[in-house]
């Protein structure tokens, strides 16, 4: 059986199935409308017949009855024509006039006739069909019978059904077409509120679990499944809320037992145990506020009117960095405009995004070199290294949360480059990773430009 993927092409189908059908039974409906129409003139035709045959009925003196046709009726009647004819009956069944050889009747009299009746028979091999009147004049009753060869039928009729049945499935055929054309429309117009809230659904995600597909103008069909899907998403939003309340939790309790701990590290009396753990209490600290920094993010939205300066932006984060650098054997160098270079968004989570590029970039840039930051005046931030440079198949993965590609490597939690992806979402901006022709890796922030913050 085939299937439909979509609902429009289900419903204009069976909608052509049952158009075609409807289409045939019309037909044969106006067919045989057509025939009774065709009969009801045929039997109207003959009483007409039969009542001008009685008007020229006359009893003579004698008592006798004389038909005294006109001229135009004699040929109406006549042999050589063949196609009326005609016939009176007295109540004893005697034929007293009759336009057929041998003055035989058309129709048997019957006394229990009413006044008119629509008779059926056969002369030799011809169809007859006709009226028979009963009238009485001069008190002798009488059926005064006028009849047709259906074989000679009313030439325009015949006409008038052949052309009907010759051009009905032509007529058929555009109607169906046009039916298809206003069906389509229609149900693409009833279909509206679905797909939009096809197009709302698409913006769901981790970031925007608050969006509820809208249940204005959905047919009442479809509206239990999304009165549904929003109750599954209230759901979802519920247990997103409360992870992102656990991890700003559990993140603000371990700040202070690290707090603690670094201070009792520094009162060791071996130096280089203390250094050691110190190291590992400020990796632990870390990895502590990028998880509050990812509590935040989830919860944080950007105010459209919100804009920033990107070299300032830029500058502060290699002021602050620089020290980090110095202290491993890296140097940092800000290039690019000396301009303000004005983009949408928040600066102080633009900050945090261009300082993990930078902090990853000093990891894994070699001693000896320069971690570059470049600001282009399109509103673009790019953070430069001479490192290894990133593989094409990880391009993607290192975005992940807390995918190391080596874990067994210190100092890096998975998470920074994360919070980059997460606060380039935010903004609307782009992020793009390349690798350096003399080698290294770049990572390009591409902010949305705009005009210059008011001056007050």
């Amino acid at each position: 059986m085939i299937r439909f993927e979509s609902i429009i092409s289900r419903i204009v189908i069976l909608h052509v199935i049952a158009v075609a059908i409807t289409s045939v039974l019309m037909s044969v409906a106006l067919s045989w409308l057509l025939s009774v129409a065709t009969n009801n003139i045929h039997n109207d035709a003959m009483e007409e017949q039969a009542v001008s045959l009685a008007e020229h009925l006359v009893l003579e003196a004698d008592g006798r009855l004389s038909l005294a046709l006109p001229p135009n009726l004699q040929g109406l009647y006549s042999q050589p024509y063949g196609r009326y004819s005609y016939a009176v009956i007295d109540d004893a069944g005697k034929t007293l006039f009759s336009s057929l050889p041998n003055n035989t009747p058309i129709f048997a009299a019957d006394p229990r006739a009413t006044t008119v009746e629509f008779l059926e028979t056969h002369i030799g091999e011809a169809a007859i069909s006709g009226a028979s009147i009963r009238r009485m004049i001069g008190g002798k009753t009488v059926w005064v019978q006028a009849a047709e060869d259906l074989a000679n039928n009313d030439v325009l009729i015949d006409d008038i059904v052949d052309d009907f049945y010759r051009h009905v499935g032509w007529i058929t055929l555009p109607i169906l077409f046009l039916l298809l054309v206003i069906d389509i429309a229609i149900f693409r117009r009833a279909l509206r509120p679905l797909r939009q809230a096809s197009v709302t659904a698409q913006h769901i995600g981790p970031a925007r679990t608050d969006i509820r597909l809208p249940l204005q103008e959905i047919p009442s069909e479809v509206r239990p499944l999304v009165s549904a899907v929003n109750k599954a998403l209230d759901r979802l939003d519920e247990g997103f809320r409360l992870q992102r309340e656990f991890t700003a939790d559990a993140a603000h309790e371990l700040r202070t037992p690290l707090s603690i701990l670094r201070t009792r590290v520094e009162t060791l009396d071996d130096p280089g145990v203390a250094k050691a753990l110190h190291q590992d209490i400020e990796a632990m600290s870390r990895v502590v506020g990028q998880l509050l920094d990812i509590a935040e993010l989830e919860a944080f939205a950007i105010d459209p009117a919100d804009v920033a300066d990107l070299q300032a932006v830029c500058a502060e984060v290699a002021g602050f960095v620089a020290p980090l650098a110095l202290e491993q054997g890296r140097e940092i160098a800000l290039l690019g405009a000396t301009a303000p270079v004005w983009v949408k968004g928040n600066a102080e989570m633009m900050k945090r995004a261009i300082r993990n590029l930078a902090e990853n970039a000093i990891r894994h840039a070699p001693k000896d070199t320069v971690v570059e930051f470049v600001v282009d005046e399109n509103g673009t931030a790019t953070v430069q290294d001479r490192g290894p440079g990133i593989p094409e198949e990880e391009r993607e993965l290192i975005f992940h949360r807390f995918w190391r590609r080596d874990r067994n490597h210190q100092g890096s939690s998975g998470l920074g480059l994360s919070i980059v992806q997460r606060i380039a979402e935010l903004h609307g901006a782009t992020i793009t990773v390349e690798n350096r022709v003399m080698g290294g890796a770049q990572f390009s922030l591409h902010f949305i430009q705009a005009s210059p913050y008011p001056q007050t």
